[in-house]
């Protein structure tokens, strides 16, 4: 690993203007404050640190809470038309800075440039949704008997505490804080430790084009002290939280003590079923994406192609054609494929595929580091796989696709529901009968039909058994940001 910057690391960070020390963005303001230990933040391409923090410690973190609350108090007061307007220069303000931002994240998360870029074009249009919902969340009336009149109100929480993870910081932070404003909350933010660049620019710019100060403070830090002390805090009234099922666990148990709401969005073992009709070309397309979209580690991924016996072959030559030219190298240089996140990580997802070896699985391509060197895995197919084998039951979190098959449709429903996750799943054949089928009695939050693709803003999105509790975009968000109140008035 190198420990020198590339050229361009140097000129992003200071177009971004953030300092060489970062810390907690509190009440419009970097705080100076940290208190808790220094943590390096390093590009993963290279190994080299490009930045560093002072960890937010639990006092700074009540400072943030506590801002956050006062500006909370002031915002649920002013006119949701108002709120939408200033969510919508937020939304501006975003894609005017597109290209800044999504070499920030190339730099923090090492996803290429166009990867990125879509990214930050999806962070800019959750706040456009947003904005334009804020006038629009209302109550019902209820009929009841005469001389009685009761209507609902949907009332926003407070103070909302999201946890995002490291794989898209942006538009996870976006994901959640757009319709917690819209909806009169103020949020607290912890990014992972390992990329909270573009949290912290974000966190500045909102306050930059109008928003209050204090309605979107950022702390920085690990889950101890860090997260611990924003979660615990008794004026958290709701959590937010992505990441792993373990971490998942612990915050759940924290909002269960504390009783108040939570979202977890855990992870997943996304199949799709390749049906004997299917468009294989498209498939090939989908389950090659998988390991493209940033380098494999991504929850929503489909990493395990169930494909009928009588096409499995073919099938299995068309993705390898698809993955074999796939390029691997810096984000910057906007390759096929980036470089995973961490040293741990690439470690964890080698073992993975010499499992699968161990275990009778045959690497088709793949399944070895390129010359560049880093923190890169070569795209690797793996065929004969079953679903008993460790690759097909764990969440990989690399460039690793695996192909197991079957021989009737119940099977691969069976095989498809076989797992501990339920995030999301697909189905590609021509017949529209058997993908309604399919679709019905497939056990995840999201079902494809004939594509794998990230669906739009407006389609709600969580999971099944461990892969969370609630459900992010579209109307459904709100709802979870929100608190109904009943009013019945007598009027005779």
């Amino acid at each position: 690993m190198t420990t020198t910057f590339r050229p361009e690391v140097a000129q992003v960070l200071g177009r971004a203007r953030l300092t060489e020390v970062l810390t907690a963005h509190i009440g419009g303001e970097f705080t100076g404050l940290g208190r808790g230990g220094w943590v390096d933040v390093d590009d993963p391409a290279t190994g080299a640190v490009v930045a560093g923090f002072e960890t937010s410690s639990a006092e700074v973190v009540d400072a943030a809470v506590r801002n956050a609350d006062e500006a909370y108090r002031r915002w649920r007061g002013i006119s949701p038309a108002e709120r939408g307007r200033l969510l919508a220069g937020a939304a501006a303000a975003i894609r005017r800075d597109t290209d800044l931002l999504a070499r920030l994240e190339c730099i923090d998360s090492g996803k290429p440039l166009s990867q990125a870029r879509a990214d930050i074009a999806g962070s800019a249009r959750y706040f456009e949704y947003y904005a334009g919902l804020a006038d629009k969340i209302h109550g019902e009336t209820l009929p009841q008997a005469s001389g009685t009149f009761a209507f609902t109100r949907r009332e926003p929480l407070g103070v909302v505490a999201h946890i995002t993870p490291w794989n898209a910081p942006l538009t996870q932070l976006a994901r959640g804080v757009a319709p917690c404003l819209a909806a009169g909350n103020a949020v607290v933010v912890k990014p992972s430790e390992m990329t909270p660049l573009t949290s912290v620019y974000l966190a500045r710019l909102l306050v930059e084009t109008g928003l209050p100060p204090g309605l979107c403070n950022v702390v920085l830090g690990a889950a101890d002290p860090t997260g611990k002390a924003l979660t615990e805090h008794d004026l958290v009234r709701h959590i937010t939280f992505t990441g792993s099922v373990a971490g998942g666990r612990a915050v759940g148990e924290v909002a269960a003590r504390r009783i108040i709401g939570v979202n977890l969005e855990l992870g997943g073992k996304s199949p799709t079923i390749v049906c004997a009709d299917a468009d294989l070309a498209a498939a090939a397309a989908a389950g090659a994406q998988a390991v493209v979209r940033n380098s494999g580690q991504s929850c929503f991924a489909t990493t395990r192609l169930l494909v009928d016996r009588v096409v499995r072959q073919q099938f299995v030559e068309l993705l390898a054609e698809r993955m074999a030219g796939l390029s691997v190298g810096h984000g910057l240089d906007d390759p096929d494929v980036g470089p995973l996140i961490s040293d741990r990580q690439l470690q964890r997802v080698a073992s993975f595929i010499d499992s699968a070896r161990v275990e009778g699985a045959q690497v088709v391509i793949g399944g070895d580091q390129p010359s560049v060197g880093g923190r890169f895995i070569n795209p690797t197919l793996v065929q004969d796989v079953t679903n008993e084998m460790r690759i097909a039951r764990e969440e990989i979190f690399g460039p690793v696709q695996s192909v197991l098959e079957f021989e009737t449709l119940d099977e691969a429903i069976a095989i498809a529901n076989d797992t501990e996750y339920g995030l999301s799943a697909g189905v590609f054949t021509r017949d529209v009968a058997t993908a309604h089928q399919v679709a019905e009695r497939l056990e995840a939050g999201q079902v494809q039909v004939n594509r794998y693709i990230g669906a739009g803003v407006e389609v709600p999105f969580g999971g099944y058994k461990n892969s969370g509790l609630g459900r992010e975009k579209g109307t459904e968000a709100v709802h979870h940001y929100t608190q109904v109140k009943s009013i019945i008035m007598d009027i005779a």
